[in-house]
């Protein structure tokens, strides 16, 4: 067998692919490395480009935008690896990345899914090793209560010094190293989730199965973070994300794993905080504009209540 099968999900990230492709080459000398490269029906020059300078891949073009899960899971007949590796296209790894994470899932066979130290183009530690997302927790983030209710497990603990290999709920999915087994066992994605939450369920059912999910810190990869989402619509400042898509993603993951009243709560929650913030916003003599954000915002969480009927069916 190879040692990896590393998929890669491009959208309209043209200008990003060239650089994530060569740091991976660089970085898997020694590792027989099959790369897949997925097309999600880009815009820009992407189509091009892939033809032209990456015909040694395996290229696969879709006519349409299916989604970075379905996109993924494209990839799985084709899967003939010990390892397989899940690559951004803006994320960039160290020369050392591919030798150091395949060597450790070597010695620690109970490791199913290993993510690594990411950093900012800004050199700012992103949140690398994280806990799973639960009513509470995503309630007290959103509100800022996690401040006060400090015993509470956030799902983004940065308080520490990201120096130590340790268990975690799940790693984010710029780097997302998997062994062929729990492919095997557990499959890869959910094709409910269009974008957002996918390798959260994944490490969900991972866990569930028995395999232990791994931070290793000993190398790094610099993760620029929501350059494909920017080209559909507006993105959040703090999470980089697309707004109606991440509250999806959260609804059908909660009502898909902790049943309809976690998932009905949860809506509750996301209303009570949002009169919460708003609250404290008109206090502050915020401007209308500010105030209606959160108003919208919750007209938002209700209608994709609905459209997904009560958090069971993708919207698209």
């Amino acid at each position: 067998m190879m040692d990896l099968t590393t998929i890669i999900v491009n959208y309209n990230t043209a200008n990003l692919l060239p650089r994530c492709i060569q740091a991976l080459r660089d970085a898997s000398t020694g590792i027989s490395n099959k790369i897949i490269i997925v097309d999600n029906d880009s815009k820009d020059e992407s189509v091009e480009l892939l033809k032209r300078d990456f015909s040694d891949c395996k290229l696969i073009f879709n006519d349409e935008n299916i989604g970075f899960g379905r996109a993924n899971n494209q990839c799985v007949p084709s899967i003939a690896s010990r390892y397989v590796l899940l690559l951004n296209t803006d994320a960039f790894v160290s020369p050392d990345t591919v030798e150091k994470t395949i060597e450790y899932m070597d010695e620690n066979p109970t490791c199913g899914i290993l993510g690594v130290k990411l950093w900012g183009r800004d050199g700012d530690l992103q949140p690398s090793c994280r806990y799973f997302p639960t009513i509470w927790n995503v309630f007290l983030r959103s509100t800022g209560l996690d401040k006060v209710f400090k015993a509470t497990q956030v799902i983004d603990n940065m308080d520490w010094e990201h120096d130590e290999v340790r268990q975690c709920d799940w790693v984010p999915g710029c780097y997302y190293l998997i062994r062929k087994e729990v492919v095997d066992q557990v499959g890869l994605f959910d094709p409910r989730y269009f974008l957002y939450y996918e390798e959260v369920d994944h490490c969900f059912a991972a866990k569930k199965a028995g395999w232990a999910v791994h931070f290793y810190p000993h190398t790094s990869v610099i993760h620029i973070g929501g350059e494909s989402a920017k080209s559909i619509g507006e993105i959040t400042t703090s999470g980089r994300q697309l707004n109606s898509l991440q509250i999806e993603s959260e609804l059908l993951f909660f009502r898909k794993n902790h049943g309809r009243l976690v998932a009905f709560m949860h809506v509750l929650l996301l209303t009570l905080s949002d009169l919460i913030n708003l609250t404290k916003k008109a206090i502050k003599l915020s401007g209308k504009g500010v105030l209606f954000g959160y108003v919208k915002r919750n007209c938002l969480v209700w209608a994709l209540y609905f459209k997904t009927r009560l958090a069971t069916k993708p919207t698209r």
